[in-house]
Order: structure tokens, then sequence, then C-alpha cells
């Protein structure tokens, strides 16, 4: 017996379209790095953009402190641990390991190209891309993905819900490190691509990593027990 397979971390309905949007999110990442690589001042667009956004007021700048907050060591650690404890209560271990696995890979995929693309603000703060928007954007994506499995949405629906989870969560993160000019606008799109890059190939890696242990584990069953059957019958 090998008992009902977990749940996809990655619905198979998105695998293609998702598939594309990750290589050109990707592209995205590697455009805007070399756009802005060794530069320590605002495009033409982040001004605009940061100008109309920047030097909140009360209550606004305490959303954007606690928005931002929710990035930082020990928020996103307890949104983690949280969304870790729902999932594997919803039965859903391959969405556990996800959440964990990907939020990592997304984090370490940002503090890594920060070094390489060497774009600065406030004096020499490493930006490019922003960490606190591809956290945020990789935990909504997860989400959106167990969602997606759960409703049984097809590819259409499924992409939109997926889509639209990830910019609202990228939207509202990136407006928090604009507004307290702790970022570039093209910071936060870069930020919210990594996420789109690496969450599905996780997903992916999962799944397989997964697919693979279970076949072994049913392998390592099935052969007592064929060794039993045929003692069995002698």
């Amino acid at each position: 017996m090998t008992g009902r397979p977990a749940p996809e971390a990655l619905p198979p309905s998105l695998r293609g379209g998702l598939g594309l949007i990750a290589a050109l999110a990707a592209l995205v990442v590697v455009v805007l790095g070399v756009r802005y690589a060794d530069d320590g001042e605002p495009g033409t667009v982040d001004a605009r953009i940061g100008s109309a956004v920047y030097g909140l007021r009360p209550p606004w700048r305490q959303v954007a402190l606690f928005t931002d907050y929710l990035g930082e060591p020990v928020g996103a650690a307890a949104l983690v641990a949280a969304l870790v404890a729902g999932f594997l209560l919803l039965r859903r271990p391959r969405a556990a390991v996800l959440v964990v696995a990907g939020a990592g890979l997304t984090v370490g995929t940002a503090t890594m190209l920060k070094p390489l693309v060497g774009r600065t603000i406030n004096g020499g703060y490493l930006s490019y891309p922003s960490g606190h928007t591809a956290f945020a954007t990789a935990l909504a994506l997860v989400i959106a993905l167990l969602a997606t499995g759960r409703l049984g949405l097809g590819r259409a629906a499924g992409t939109l819900l997926v889509l639209g989870s990830a910019l609202a969560a990228g939207a509202a993160m990136g407006w928090a490190q604009v507004a307290l000019g702790a970022h570039y606008p093209t910071d936060v799109l870069g930020g919210w691509c990594t996420a789109l890059a690496v969450i599905p190939t996780t997903a992916w890696l999962v799944d397989r990593a997964a697919d693979r242990l279970a076949d072994r584990t049913a392998d390592r069953t099935a052969g007592p027990m064929a060794d039993a059957g045929r003692r069995e019958h002698r």
C-alpha cells in the first residue's frame, strides 16, 4: 500500500504557463540588473514614482513600517512558521516544504544579486533587487498555488489568481519600500520578478524530489511484500 499521493506544489494546469512566466521574469531581472549596474542614482521612472510616494505622514507611515517589518528577519520567520503550520494542518506537506525552500531561495537569490549588480541607495546601501518585495511576493505565490490546487482551478483562472496575488503582495511591500526610501521602484520590480522566476522553479523541483522519494518508498515496500507472497504460494 502506498497511500494517496501528496498534492502537487505546482498544479499541473499551471506548469507550462508559469514556466514561461518564470523565464520571462528571469530575463527582466537580468536586463534591469545590467541597466542599473554600479548605479547610485534613481532613473527617470524611479524619480517620478518616488517623488509621488516618498514622504508619508501618519498613519500611513506606520502602515509602511509594519509592512516593512513583515520582511525583516523576525517578522519573516513568524510568517513562514505560521504558513508551515497551516499547510501541515491542511495536509499539504509539499506546500510546507515549498514555503521554506521557496522563500529561502528567493531571498538568497536577491541577496546574491545585490553585490553582483552593485546598485546603491542612501549613500552606499545595496538596493537591487528588493529582497523584501521578493519575499512578500514569494509567500503570495505559494499561497496562490495551494489555493489553485485545492479549488481545482483551470489554467486561465489559476494563472489569474497566482499573478493577481503576486501583484497585490508585491505592490504592497514595494509601496512600503519606496515610501520609506529603502528602494527605488525598479528595485521593487526586480524583486517581484525574482520571486516569479524562483518560486515556480522551486515548486517543480519539490514535486520531482517528492515523486522520486515516493517511488523509492513504494519499491522498498513492494519488494518484501512480493517475497512474502512467493513464500506463501510455496
